[in-house]
């Protein structure tokens, strides 16, 4: 990765993350269409040693508390389901740590869309399990995974976005960092020039 990638590339991390997580950021019915997904596998891919976990769940810690404080004015800013969340985004990290920032930009792709569709599975279930809503039967699971609870927009959409902003997300990084480490084309080398012939002597 060359020097200003390297730069470049967590803090423009920290930027989207942040941005994509407040309120109002996007439609509220683009629900679950986020970079987060993608950037939390990017993040594994492309940030070498403790970088690749400080910055997505740095990030995503201090958001939580702002948005908490200021925006949901909670008493306690720190929530145990916060680490339930995180521990979902840890494995997003960790299957990207799995991929090489050399692998195609096609594996990469699928990598990001796998691991966007195993969080929703993942975080849908967990509903599931929680939630007295959901009866604790296979169609009280396929509910969590479609329908949803009454009142709440259906959980079929929160799928079309996570594959949607997953594949979307994960293609454009990928892309540009593809791009941002691509050779420079060297400069042709100028042909050397014919040495002139030596002036004849006149015999003495």
């Amino acid at each position: 990765m060359k020097a200003n990638a390297s730069l470049w590339w967590p803090l423009g991390l920290i930027l989207a993350l942040a941005l994509a997580r407040w309120p109002g950021f996007l439609p509220d019915d683009w629900q679950n269409f986020s970079p987060v997904y993608a950037l939390a596998f990017c993040a594994g891919v492309y940030l070498r040693g403790p970088l690749a976990w400080v910055v997505p769940l740095g990030t995503l810690f201090v958001t939580d508390v702002l948005l908490n404080v200021f925006y949901y004015h909670t008493a306690f800013p720190v929530h145990p389901y916060m680490l339930v969340t995180y521990a979902f985004y840890a494995g997003l990290i960790w299957f990207g740590r799995l991929h090489s920032a050399q692998s195609s930009w096609l594996r990469l792709l699928c990598g990001g869309l796998l691991g966007a569709l195993a969080f929703y599975f993942i975080t849908n279930s967990w509903s599931w399990m929680h939630d007295p809503g959901y009866p604790k039967t296979l169609a009280g699971w396929i509910q969590a995974l479609t329908t949803g609870l009454p009142g709440f927009p259906p959980t079929w959409t929160f799928f079309r976005n996570t594959l949607m902003s997953g594949g979307l997300f994960t293609g454009l990084f990928v892309g540009a960092m593809k791009l941002s480490e691509a050779p420079e084309p060297e400069p042709e080398e100028e042909p050397e020039a014919a040495p002139e012939p030596e002036p004849e002597h006149p015999p003495a």
